[in-house]
C-alpha cells in the first residue's frame, strides 16, 4: 500500500463522509473511489462497509486506520526533523548596514529569503546603521553589511559584492559633459549627502579627504527622492551607487558622472563575529544573500 492510501483512509474516517474527504484531499469523487478500490485490492479485503449511507470501518479497516495514524504521524515528525536539520526551523537574524543605499536592495532580498525560510524572523535594525561593526560586537545585531573593513580579530568578513559610485548632476550642470570628476572639481560645489558624520560618506573618505578638499557647502538630506529633486533643479550634486541610480535616469534630466579616471569602486562585505557559533540557517542566509545579489545585478 502507498502513503496516499493511508491518507485516504484517515481522511474518510476523520472527516466522517466521502464528500468532506474529497474536499480535504482535493480529489474528485471518481479518483477517491478508484484509490479506495486500489487499497482494498492490495489488502485483499474490504476496508469500509456502507451502512445506512455511511462508511463504517471493518475489523481490517480499524487495524489499518490505527497503523495509518502511527505511520503518518511518524512521517510528519521526520519531515519536521529534516527541516530543522537543514534549515534551522525557527530562529532570528538581526541585520544592519553602514550605508543607507543598501536599504534599496536589502528589503526585497529579505522578503525572498523569508518566502523560502518562513520560520526565520529577519529584523532590520536601522538604529545600528553607520556603526554595524560596533553593534555587532555589542550583540545588538548578528550580521552587518559594510564597505569599510575595520581590522579586529573578533570580526570575520565575507565578500558580498562590488559596485561603483558615481556623481549625480543635472543635465544643465557643467559636469554633465565631463568624462569624470576629481577632488578639485568639488571646491565650488554644493554637496548633498545622506547623513553625517562626513567620515561615513564614501566620497569624503576615498576622494575628498585624501586630497584635503572641502566642498563649498554640504547639506545632509536623508530622503533620496528629495535630494534628486534638488539636483534636477541644479541646486547641488550627490554621490550615489550606480545600480541604485539607474531607475532614476530613465526619461530624467539627471546625469551620472564617473568619479576619477578609473572610477570609484567599493567592495561590500558581510561582517559576523569570529568566535560565535551561528546556527545553520545563518549560513543559508549568507549564501542566499550572495547568490541573490549576483543574480539580480548579473555580477
Amino acid at each position: 500500500m502507498e502513503i496516499r492510501h493511508l491518507r485516504l483512509i484517515k481522511a474518510i474516517v476523520e472527516e466522517g463522509s466521502i464528500t468532506k474527504a474529497i474536499d480535504k484531499l482535493h480529489l474528485t469523487q471518481s479518483a477517491l473511489s478508484h484509490q479506495l478500490k486500489e487499497a482494498e485490492y492490495q489488502l485483499g479485503t474490504k476496508i469500509f462497509l456502507r451502512t445506512n449511507k455511511k462508511l463504517v470501518l471493518t475489523k481490517a479497516g480499524e487495524k489499518l486506520y490505527g497503523i495509518s495514524n502511527e505511520i503518518l504521524d511518524k512521517i510528519s515528525e521526520t519531515e519536521l526533523e529534516i527541516k530543522q536539520m537543514v534549515f534551522g526551523e525557527y530562529g532570528e537574524i538581526r541585520i544592519s548596514t553602514e550605508c543607507f543605499s543598501s536599504y534599496h536592495w536589502l528589503p526585497s532580498v529579505l522578503k525572498q529569503f523569508h518566502f523560502v525560510y518562513p520560520n526565520i524572523e529577519l529584523k532590520i535594525v536601522t538604529e545600528a546603521t553607520q556603526q554595524p561593526v560596533q553593534k555587532l560586537l555589542d550583540n545588538v545585531i548578528d550580521i552587518g553589511i559594510v564597505s569599510d573593513i575595520i581590522k579586529d580579530d573578533r570580526i570575520k568578513y565575507l565578500e558580498l559584492f562590488q559596485d561603483e559610485m558615481v556623481m549625480v548632476v543635472s543635465e544643465n550642470h557643467y559636469w554633465a559633459d565631463k568624462k569624470y570628476v576629481v577632488a578639485e572639481d568639488f571646491i565650488n560645489e554644493h554637496l548633498i549627502i545622506h547623513s553625517l558624520p562626513m567620515e561615513s560618506v564614501t566620497i569624503h573618505q576615498l576622494v575628498l579627504a585624501p586630497a584635503k578638499v572641502a566642498p563649498r557647502k554640504i547639506t545632509p538630506l536623508p530622503l533620496t527622492e528629495a535630494s534628486l529633486e534638488m539636483i534636477k533643479a541644479d541646486m547641488g550634486v550627490m554621490s550615489m551607487a550606480k545600480w541604485a541610480l539607474q531607475p532614476y535616469l530613465k526619461n530624467s534630466p539627471l546625469k551620472a558622472v564617473k568619479i576619477s579616471k578609473n572610477g570609484l569602486k567599493r567592495k561590500h562585505f558581510i561582517a559576523i563575529r569570529q568566535s560565535k557559533e551561528y546556527p545553520d540557517y545563518f549560513n543559508h542566509f549568507i549564501e542566499f544573500l550572495q547568490t541573490e545579489i549576483h543574480h539580480q545585478w548579473n555580477l
